[in-house]
């Protein structure tokens, strides 16, 4: 089973957790100085908030998934759409243990596919890494991870 997820980059994260508590009728399930997220079931969203320096609004959109099944899944058909592909095998990211397939759709936006491992008691880092499978027409180019969670 798949959950749609979705961070978005905040300039005051108590008074965004207050709005978001309100409008979700709960509490957030993680809750730091620097991020919070919702884990709801009606709708199937994993919905989290961050300030960590990014221009506030949309900061990526993703798929949760429960195993590494699913996310190969995923990681191959966007290779197989000629998409190029940053896998993580393991990183660290918004208190999170997990693995790891972004690409970004044709308007630029950041899509992540992951499966959590564990919690951790970091947010994560900044760092570079290399996409394992290019795009066909335009060569392989490197993501810059510019937050742990997005390229």
């Amino acid at each position: 089973m798949k959950r749609f997820h979705v961070h978005v980059s905040v300039p005051n994260i108590e008074e965004s957790v207050r709005f978001y508590s309100n409008l979700f009728g709960m509490q957030p399930t993680t809750l730091k100085d620097d991020y919070a997220k919702w884990m709801m079931d009606d709708p199937k969203v994993n919905f989290a908030i961050s300030n960590k320096g990014r221009e506030p609004g949309v900061d990526h959109l993703g798929l949760q998934v429960d195993d590494d099944a699913e996310l190969n899944e995923v990681a191959e058909r966007l290779k197989s759409a000629d998409e190029t592909v940053l896998e993580q095998k393991t990183t660290t990211c918004c208190y999170a243990e997990s693995r790891k397939a972004w690409t970004t759709d044709p308007v630029g936006i950041p899509w992540e596919t992951f499966l959590t491992l564990g919690d951790s008691t970091v947010y994560g880092g900044n760092h570079t890494q290399s996409c394992e499978t290019p795009r066909v027409a335009q060569g392989c180019k490197d993501f810059e991870i510019k937050s742990c969670c997005a390229p």
